[in-house]
């Protein structure tokens, strides 16, 4: 009894640290969230931080691959469905924003490691097996047929939805500074990014 006890207070402290950490992630990046500052945030004390995870690198990569996954058995399952192409797409494009703006430090930490530790980030931070795209892949190849869509290579269309989800988070500091964007402007910008890619991606895929 008492053991199962202790391993739901740890479980319990464990997601307390995660979420903490995920917040101070977001809000400063690696480099510029401190372990005090998650300790603080998390209501522990910081040699019980560095008891679960020793290092914040550590850390950063027990929480971003928390987030994939959540993420990933919800696009398989997706990618996988028989949903219409259209409304596919446009629930793509919903997760993928929602999730990159709820967790704006994952997109780097992904690009980092499989750049810098591929084997790696397939072996120990990929959650199982990868999303299979070969159900999207037929409906692309079925719509073009059919003249529904414009021709277009299913490879592109997948790249072209993905880079404008997640390219505006990557960039934000850019995009704040060339377009004069405040913290108010920024989050109205989210606000409304999928409905403006999914009108983008409709638009470009008329025949």
């Amino acid at each position: 009894m008492s053991e199962s006890l202790n391993t739901a207070a740890e479980t319990g402290t464990e997601q307390r640290i995660f979420e903490a950490a995920r917040e101070e992630f977001v809000a400063k990046g690696l480099e510029g969230a401190k372990m005090q500052d998650i300790a603080d945030r998390a209501g522990i004390n910081k040699a019980l931080l560095h008891y679960y995870f020793r290092t914040k690198d550590r850390l950063f990569e027990a929480v971003a691959k928390q987030v994939l996954g959540r993420v990933f058995p919800v696009l398989r399952n997706l990618l996988e469905s028989e949903l219409p192409l259209e409304e596919k797409l446009d629930k793509i494009v919903d997760m993928y924003v929602d999730t990159v703006s709820r967790n704006s430090f994952v997109p780097l930490f992904v690009i980092t490691e499989m750049n810098k530790r591929p084997q790696h980030f397939f072996d120990n931070i990929v959650p199982g097996e990868l999303p299979k795209p070969h159900k999207l892949v037929q409906q692309v190849e079925e719509a073009v047929r059919e003249g529904r869509i414009r021709a277009i290579e299913p490879v592109h269309l997948v790249s072209n939805v993905l880079a404008m989800c997640v390219f505006p988070f990557l960039a934000r500091p850019m995009l704040c500074g060339v377009m004069g964007l405040n913290e108010q402007d920024w989050k109205h910008y989210v606000d409304g990014r999928k409905a403006e890619v999914k009108r983008f991606v409709r638009d470009a895929l008329r025949p």
